[in-house]
């Protein structure tokens, strides 16, 4: 399976708590919900057309543990059945038991569990937030996609998907578009290291 990493992002980077100001309060965080205004239909597509995508989630402790208590209870939702009836494993040295089924633990050497889950048969693998865990998946060479659902807002605070002294690597852009809310849609895939050079530009 590819892995895919999908994230809402604020301008500056942030992937803390999008949803709701409870959604992730930690470290004293206090701006969540900071996506939601700018939701669309036209997002909503999107989304949907990713999701139609996947064979099976990953998450990491955090998110997991949100979307096994909400997405249980929204049966009338469009995404529910696809969210509810796949596999989905989710990555975490404290957790024992899982009851969102169907689940696994991942634990241990997390990389080294997740290069095995890849090599299922399947499409895709799809990480939704868990920034840290995406953070570490990707200094390990592990994700092949990501797309990135750009919100125009300046967060200012908060934790950011690609932080000062994160591992370096070369994407290649494969779609993007904006929606009548204002997010920037990037889809970019992964392309080992990042090439350097230099400018010979002049006269």
């Amino acid at each position: 399976m590819r892995l895919v990493l999908q994230e809402f992002l604020s301008l500056d980077g942030v992937y803390q708590g999008p949803g709701a100001p409870d959604e992730d309060t930690s470290d004293g965080f206090t701006r969540g919900g900071w996506f939601v205004p700018h939701l669309d239909e036209e997002f909503e597509r999107v989304a949907g057309t990713w999701l139609g995508e996947a064979d099976a989630f990953l998450f990491g402790r955090r998110t997991y543990l949100n979307f096994a208590r909400d997405w249980p209870k929204m049966t009338e939702h469009p995404f529910a059945g696809i969210l509810n009836g796949l596999p989905k494993y989710v990555a975490s040295q404290t957790l024992t038991t899982a009851e969102w089924d169907p689940t696994t633990i991942l634990s241990g050497d997390i990389p080294a569990r997740v290069a095995e889950v890849k090599r299922q048969p399947g499409r895709e693998l799809q990480i939704h937030g868990s920034g840290r865990l995406g953070q570490s998946l990707l200094a390990a060479g592990l994700i092949d996609e990501l797309r990135l659902a750009i919100a125009p807002v300046i967060v200012g605070s908060g934790r950011r998907l690609l932080p000062d002294g994160g591992a370096p690597a070369g994407l290649r852009l494969l779609s993007n578009e904006t929606t009548p809310g204002g997010l920037a849609i990037h889809v970019y895939e992964s392309t080992g290291r990042p090439e350097y050079g230099t400018y010979g530009g002049g006269a």
